[in-house]
């Protein structure tokens, strides 16, 4: 009987690559300070005004950029150099934090300051993410994408496991200020991490045509393709009633489980756990064959989960069912980018994974609106089973249409490798 290989190399394969190490290293310590900023905000929002509406709004203000400037994010990531904007958006975002942590350490901040700052650093958010997104591809290549993807979610959710952790100790010690001030230093690791990466030229998108044109071609490309149209509808829906649980949380920790700001942060770390092994479980995959319909059971699964959160009254087993809630959430967006950028063709990347940011992100805002006012009439819990009711439905819709879609996505998947190898590998469908 021949021994079965370990799975670890096959785990961190991505690794391999320099750029990609230097972009990990630096953006796990940055991505830690990022989710001590995050709890920080929001227990800062919630301490000044105790109102679920204001947590809403300043969800609403850092996410809507997002939705409104992505599509421009993503022409110009196409246009560009990705690796330079990532690097410009990364020390604007430094700023940013810097003056929050003057503003909060000095005594003088007030709530429409972080609604204003929260608001800058989403429309700096909306040109990192799509060059972010498509420049994975251009660190690791084609064959590592996947579990470069894998990698870097698990990178996100390790962070998100100790950051609010340890952001729910430092708040309740010595306030938020010297969150957002690791916040602002951290940017420092990931900004020194690009700065020694070797990129190679890519040629950028040559557009024959008027820049709306080109700003416009993305979105018809996505409403033209059914199987990436419909994964993006499916993340849109989750994003808009699913994940606004998230700043809800507060609410949650203090009113309901009775937990204080520490216990916000071990909600966030439970919930963070959960979205870190699925990205592990993601990362050991070699093919993307049955992505799919992960994709649809995820959907599921994060409703059902958000549901049985909702009715929960104890605090350890609130923790318990966000790693159902964390795992699903994971799952479903990385695998969903996974199958996007094995579709799309290399010059519409950034316009593609722009009109991704704005289903993932950009939706958010208006879900975090809606979930806001609807926790003040409703309450918290009730607001969170809705959501995930309508997660529901959406997986099952979803799901109920996937034959009809897998024979095209299996075209575009075959037809992207064809077009960048003279030998293409052999191919795993759908």
């Amino acid at each position: 009987m021949t021994p079965r290989k370990p799975k670890l190399p096959t785990a961190l394969r991505a690794l391999r690559h320099r750029n990609f190490q230097l972009f990990f290293s630096g953006q796990l310590i940055s991505l830690i300070g990022t989710w001590m900023q995050s709890l920080a905000q929001s227990w800062l929002v919630y301490r000044l005004t105790g109102s679920a509406v204001q947590l809403g709004l300043v969800g609403f203000c850092g996410q809507i950029p997002v939705f409104l400037f992505a599509s421009i994010g993503g022409s110009v990531a196409d246009r560009l150099n990705r690796h330079r904007i990532i690097i410009a958006t990364q020390i604007s975002a430094m700023v940013l934090a810097a003056i929050l942590t003057v503003l909060t350490l000095s005594g003088h901040v007030q709530v429409w300051h972080v609604f204003l700052l929260a608001s800058l650093l989403g429309v700096v958010n909306a040109f990192d993410i799509p060059a972010r997104q498509a420049f994975v591809v251009e660190m690791v290549g084609k064959e590592d994408l996947m579990n470069a993807i894998a990698i870097n979610s698990s990178m996100f959710n390790g962070a998100r496991i100790l950051g609010p952790a340890v952001a729910g100790t430092l708040v309740a010690a010595i306030g938020e200020g010297w969150c957002f001030f690791a916040n602002a230093t951290s940017y420092l690791a990931v900004i020194a991490g690009l700065l020694l990466m070797t990129v190679s030229h890519r040629k950028p998108d040559v557009h024959a045509g008027s820049t709306l044109g080109h700003y416009v071609e993305g979105f018809h490309y996505v409403g033209k393709t059914g199987p990436i149209r419909a994964l993006l509808l499916l993340l849109g829906l989750v994003s808009l009633t699913g994940m606004p649980y998230v700043i809800l949380m507060p609410i949650f920790a203090d009113k309901i489980l009775h937990g204080g700001p520490k216990g916000l942060g071990l909600l966030m770390s439970a919930a963070g756990t959960g979205a870190l092994l699925g990205a592990l479980r993601l990362a050991a995959r070699r093919a993307v064959r049955g992505l799919d319909r992960w994709v649809a059971f995820a959907a599921a699964g994060f409703g059902t989960s958000l549901i049985l959160f909702s009715l929960s009254r104890t605090f350890w087993l609130s923790a318990a069912l966000l790693l159902p809630v964390g795992f699903a959430m994971m799952v479903q967006m990385a695998s969903t980018n996974t199958l996007i950028q094995t579709m799309v063709p290399d010059r519409l990347r950034g316009r593609v994974m722009a009109v991704y940011s704005m289903m993932f992100m950009g939706m958010a805002p208006f879900g975090a609106l809606l979930a806001g006012v609807l926790a003040e009439h409703l309450g918290a819990p009730k607001t969170v089973a809705f959501g995930g009711v309508i997660c529901l439905l959406g997986a099952a819709a979803f799901r109920r249409h996937l034959p009809s879609w897998r024979v095209e996505a299996q075209r575009l998947t075959l037809a992207q490798q064809i077009a960048e190898s003279p030998t293409p590998p052999e191919i795993s469908s759908l």
